[in-house]
């Protein structure tokens, strides 16, 4: 038998082996090793800090926000912000993005269910778009989502959310009549929400989806002034709790 003929009869087993063992035992990967390797490439940016709120303790700031925010007397953050501070990764090649807003983070262990809520009272003027408080989910500086009370281009007041994988989606949600509302964030490891509040009882569902996020992950606080030259937000019965919510459509 020609020997060329047996050598490549022999490869070509050799491959159909190789390619049958590679498809019943494929190498397993979760979306949270993969967000991980991500975090590893591009570590969250800031610098230490220690400002403690409620039951949260605020470890790191981004952009400065250690130095624009003070405790009052009646236990409330008052959160300064420059203008022209935003958070956003534009999707349209980039000719909008901004991550210049200052953030206060908390570290929480992603491997366990947690809730961080707040009160947050933004400063809206006739003129500022986009002014806006928010509440963070936060690996890096590419990979978050921001849950705001927000103005809008008509003047409205309302809550927004906006989640970034490499660049940013937007979305806008329900007018709020008041000038101030509760927002919480809920996870069971598994699946992570947004709600909002008028009363801190009824709680409407804004966003859910699945927590792919890496196990090191921050939440926090922050203020954005888009447009104008400066705001202030205040922020209010802040609490981190290691549970989540116990109905994901009711918020409760």
């Amino acid at each position: 038998m020609n020997k060329t003929f047996i050598y490549w009869t022999l490869l070509g087993i050799s491959l159909c082996v190789s390619s049958c063992e590679s498809h019943h035992n494929p190498q397993k990967t979760t979306d949270k090793d993969s967000l991980s390797t991500i975090d590893q490439i591009d570590e969250l940016k800031g610098t230490d800090c220690d400002i403690k709120l409620g039951n949260v303790i605020f470890t790191k700031a981004v952009n400065g926000a250690d130095t624009l925010v003070r405790i009052k007397d009646n236990g409330i953050l008052e959160f300064r912000c420059g203008g022209k501070r935003d958070f956003f990764c534009d999707p349209n090649d980039g000719k909008l993005s901004n991550k210049t807003a200052p953030l206060l983070l908390t570290k929480v262990n992603n491997s366990r269910p947690f809730t961080f809520t707040a009160k947050v009272s933004p400063q809206f003027t006739a003129t500022d778009t986009y002014n806006a408080a928010d509440l963070f989910v936060f690996v890096n500086d590419t990979i978050w989502q921001k849950f705001a009370f927000e103005q809008d281009e008509r003047g409205k007041h309302r809550i927004v959310t906006v989640r970034t994988r490499g660049t940013s989606d937007d979305n806008n949600h329900e007018e709020i009549a008041g000038s101030s509302v509760y927002l919480k964030i809920s996870s069971d490891t598994h699946t992570i929400a947004s709600y909002y509040s008028t009363d801190k009882k009824t709680w409407q569902l804004a966003r859910l989806y699945k927590n792919d996020y890496p196990q090191e992950l921050w939440v926090g606080i922050c203020n954005q002034c888009p447009q104008g030259e400066g705001s202030v937000s205040f922020f209010e019965d802040i609490s981190l709790a290691q549970s989540s919510v116990s109905d994901f459509r009711l918020g409760n």
